[in-house]
């Protein structure tokens, strides 16, 4: 029964070309590399049978082409799908005013953010974001103050009908 320095020895003979082949045919280092390792990893799975095959590298080499092949079908699927369902979805563009509030959101600390998200946007009371975040109460209603304020200022700062404004006079 064949081992596993039998396999070695096949790996290091064999996994080189096999590599490059599916690189080749791929036209993607990563997927053949992703290809040809769960090859591998089968045929050491399978090594007695494998082994005894006439051609062991033509196996590994079969099977990370159907591997390759594989992901491919699957990613034309999801494209496929994409495309019947989101053709007919219309999205409406993002206004001014959210991209002002967003990038406002991005200038506070991340916790703040954070809070200020999950009460307002998510609708989840102070006690659920505290629960959620492991934080207390008090430091939850504190975020909220402090981030409140600061947004406050950043939008003042960025209100898009005083820019509109000033750029007008």
């Amino acid at each position: 029964m064949p081992g596993r320095s039998d396999f070695e020895d096949f790996y290091a003979a064999s996994s080189a070309r096999v590599l490059g082949q599916l690189f080749v045919m791929t036209g993607n280092r990563a997927e053949a590399e992703d290809a040809v390792a769960e090859a591998f990893a089968r045929a050491w799975q399978r090594w007695p049978t494998v082994s005894a095959a006439d051609s062991p590298e033509a196996w590994v080499r079969r099977v990370a082409s159907r591997i390759a092949i594989s992901g491919w079908r699957k990613a034309i699927t999801r494209i496929r799908a994409h495309h019947r369902y989101a053709v007919d979805e219309k999205i409406d563009g993002l206004s001014l005013d959210h991209v002002v509030l967003m990038q406002a959101l991005r200038n506070l600390p991340a916790a703040q953010r954070r809070d200020i998200v999950l009460h307002h946007l998510v609708g989840l009371s102070v006690q659920d974001i505290a629960a959620e975040t492991n934080s207390p109460t008090g430091t939850v209603k504190a975020r909220l103050a402090r981030g409140r304020r600061a947004l406050a200022t950043l939008l003042a700062d960025q209100n898009p009908r005083s820019v509109s404004r000033e750029s007008a006079a």
